[in-house]
């Protein structure tokens, strides 16, 4: 019993951190500091207790690889 009230308090306070990061990468796209990584890692972190953060962050990181390749050219071309 005990130690199903540490499970909760562990995954309510990653559930907290989760939020708070991505709260504050969205604050931080409009302000100054890495907005786009405290996203990426509020969603991995959320992506261990929501399939929506999951789906979410498999997201970013395809459109971020689809942006790294159009503007850096590839190895493969020269």
């Amino acid at each position: 019993m005990f130690f199903e009230t540490i499970q909760q308090v562990k995954r309510f306070f990653k559930i907290l951190g989760g939020f708070t990061l991505l709260l504050l990468g969205v604050v931080m796209i409009f302000t100054p500091g890495p907005g786009w990584l405290a996203i990426g890692f509020g969603l991995a972190i959320l992506g261990a207790e929501y399939v929506w953060a999951r789906r979410l962050l498999n997201r970013l990181k395809t459109q971020g690889a689809r942006l790294r390749d159009a503007i850096l050219p590839s190895s493969a071309s020269k």
